[in-house]
């Protein structure tokens, strides 16, 4: 047996010393964190450019990133291209096809068919429509002047006061003859009871002539029917007739609708019965619209 030796105590510290070192490296050999790994495929594609120059995941100037735009942008409003052009309108909160077209002096159908509007109750806000004839000049169209013009009363020949008399019956009196420019049309009254309400520019934008429910509507001139319902709110069951690419007329709060979209009528022909659809009262509106404009009845109407 080997008597064991003592142990000097500069040997603990050796070993301690030792078993410290050891520990040490083993910590730095596993971490308990793991370090952040780059994704070289993912930065790749992260840097890789996108169509039409731009990095993908970038902002351009008006635009959204792509990744948030992808499978969800918005297509911009139809026609939005003409915006501001001459002979073309944007669709504003509240519009219909039917407003417009009668801000414009044209039958709904037309500016459908002009701007290939499938389902005129789907237009949107910022929706451009042309509102002219796609033959039309649309810059000179929209800078003709808007006038009342002057009236010129003349009597109708025979054969125009045989058939305004029997077609018309319940007018007060003949037709009169409104000159501007290259148009000519004769008006006459819509119905024969009294004025209630005169035209105001920026306020009234038509006659108010008053009646009994079932009075006789009619047609003040030759013309077709642009519009016959009751979607334009605030006019009731309403009635508008195109004479010519200048003027159409209007006739509003009807009881009853006699005649059909795209109908031709007359001078004097019953249109409507009076009523008060949408008013408080039983009255006929009436208004006459130049381009789209209202002018005072009252000077192109024969008079009383």
């Amino acid at each position: 047996m080997i008597p064991s030796r003592p142990v000097s105590p500069r040997f603990h510290l050796l070993s301690w010393s030792a078993v410290a070192l050891v520990l040490a490296l083993a910590g730095c050999a596993s971490p308990r964190h793991k370090a952040p790994v780059e994704d070289r495929g993912s930065q790749a594609r992260a840097s890789a450019p996108a169509p039409g120059g731009a990095a993908a995941g970038t902002t351009t100037a008006g635009s959204a990133p792509a990744a948030a735009t992808e499978g969800s942008a918005k297509p911009p409003p139809p026609g939005i291209e003409n915006a501001g052009k001459p002979g073309y309108y944007t669709v504003k909160p509240g519009d219909t096809l039917t407003r417009v077209a009668l801000e414009h002096g044209q039958a709904w159908r037309e500016i459908a068919r002009w701007n290939g509007v499938e389902n005129p109750n789907l237009i949107e806000v910022g929706q451009v429509l042309r509102v002219v004839p796609p033959q039309v000049d649309a810059s000179a169209a929209s800078t003709r002047p808007v006038s009342s013009g002057q009236v010129e009363a003349r009597p109708l020949d025979g054969r125009a006061q045989a058939g305004g008399a029997a077609a018309a019956a319940g007018t007060a009196s003949a037709p009169a003859t409104a000159r501007e420019g290259d148009e000519d049309i004769g008006f006459a009254w819509p119905a024969s009871g009294p004025v209630l309400g005169a035209f105001e520019e920026g306020r009234s934008k038509g006659l108010a002539i008053g009646g009994k429910a079932g009075d006789a509507v009619l047609a003040a001139a030759d013309g077709r029917v642009a519009y016959a319902g009751s979607g334009l709110r605030g006019y009731g069951n309403l009635v508008i007739v195109k004479h010519n690419n200048t003027y159409l007329t209007a006739y509003a709060h009807n009881q009853t609708l006699l005649v059909k979209e795209d109908q031709v009528v007359r001078r004097g022909q019953k249109i409507a019965e009076m009523g008060a659809s949408d008013a408080e009262r039983v009255q006929l509106h009436f208004e006459i619209r130049r381009q789209g404009k209202p002018v005072d009845p009252s000077k192109l109407l024969p008079a009383r």
